[in-house]
């Protein structure tokens, strides 16, 4: 059997795992991953908006929208004007929300130790190291994709015409 030939499941089933064990971690404090993920990116950019925090966190801008709803109405985070363009509104970590960080960075570096048992610091190091060239490789692969399709027009693409506008 090759064992790199089923590499892409082998990550997606410890992502998944890593993510059971974690939410089983915080369910006590009444909070979802995402919420987690919105909450601790936020704390680290203070002042982005919304569809930044989106982008960041990977969350469907329409999901985020809630999820910053119940967290403002928990006192957790605030809007406040965004200062150049009447439009946006900057988020900002309230008070209130530093126990609950503290929390999730404890369950967080709980389930990292749970994940790592039994390697050795040089092991860590090595697998985090590869770990972040492999993903390298794959926002590289991405870009040259994205890069790609702008220059070669898609050929499954149609092409309008008069004759295709008239018909309808």
């Amino acid at each position: 059997m090759d064992r790199i030939a089923h590499l892409g499941f082998l990550i997606k089933d410890i992502a998944r795992l890593y993510v059971r064990v974690f939410e089983q971690r915080v369910q006590h404090m009444g909070v979802t991953l995402d919420q987690c993920k919105a909450l601790v990116y936020l704390s680290r950019n203070e002042g982005v908006s919304q569809i930044r925090l989106a982008e960041l966190t990977g969350i469907d801008p329409m999901s985020l929208v809630r999820i910053l709803d119940r967290m403002e109405g928990d006192g957790w985070i605030e809007r406040r004007p965004h200062p150049t363009d009447r439009r946006a509104r900057q988020l900002y970590v309230k008070p209130k929300a530093q126990p609950l960080l503290e929390q999730i960075a404890s369950e967080s570096d709980a389930v990292r130790a749970q994940t790592l048992a039994g390697l050795k610091a040089q092991e860590r190091s090595v697998l985090i190291d590869l770990l972040e060239r492999a993903h390298a490789n794959l926002l590289e692969a991405r870009v040259d994709e994205a890069a790609r399709s702008e220059v070669q027009p898609s050929a499954s693409r149609p092409r309008s015409t008069k004759s295709s506008r008239s018909a309808r």
